[in-house]
């Protein structure tokens, strides 16, 4: 799925239910990866501990898993490292972090392009050094390769099957505007 189709699940909930949820930002991911941790992984440095926390090159048998078979993080989250990436709300730039203020609280690199945007978390073919909590990668218009529509599908990946996403539901909720406004801005893209 690419991530216009995970946010059009969230604005689908949003109308289903009324309680607004979307994709979690660069550092809202983190934040809940991290754990309270300052490590490399949420459990420590040892990457020899990677196995019992998530499906990655070495234990995956080369394909995503059924989530929450492996132990969760100190506050109880899934795999958020490997099985799949997960997309977040932000664009992508590789000096992301060096452009932003220092001690900014809810930074977001909101997206002006559909290319490239940030997934995290890294996937079940991914090697131990790319699930880390900081790691984070682009998309890539390779994903939709094979996507035999004119134009591409702006709503599935056909060659990246290793992209998911998970949902936050924000403690204050939006009014029904600030949400219109926020599905208008990033389905607009």
């Amino acid at each position: 799925m690419k991530q216009h189709g995970a946010i059009m699940y969230c604005k689908w909930l949003y109308e289903k239910t009324g309680v607004f949820y979307r994709l979690p930002t660069e550092a809202e991911w983190e934040y809940a990866c991290r754990a309270g941790s300052t490590t490399i992984y949420p459990f420590g440095n040892d990457s020899a501990q990677l196995k019992d926390y998530a499906w990655y090159a070495a234990n995956s048998g080369d394909r995503y898993q059924k989530v929450g078979l492996k132990k969760p993080n100190a506050w109880g989250l899934y795999d958020m490292l490997g099985n799949v990436q997960e997309w977040v709300l932000d664009q992508y730039s590789a000096d992301a972090y060096a452009k932003r203020e220092k001690n900014a609280t809810d930074p977001v690199n909101t997206p002006t392009s559909k290319h490239p945007l940030v997934v995290r978390g890294g996937d079940y073919n991914d090697p131990a050094s790319a699930l880390t909590s900081a790691n984070r990668e682009p998309s890539d218009l390779v994903w939709n390769r094979r996507d035999p529509q004119i134009p591409k599908s702006k709503w599935w990946n056909a060659d990246a099957p290793f992209v998911g996403f998970r949902i936050v539901r924000p403690l204050k909720q939006p009014t029904k505007q600030e949400a219109e406004k926020f599905f208008e801005t990033y389905l607009s893209l």
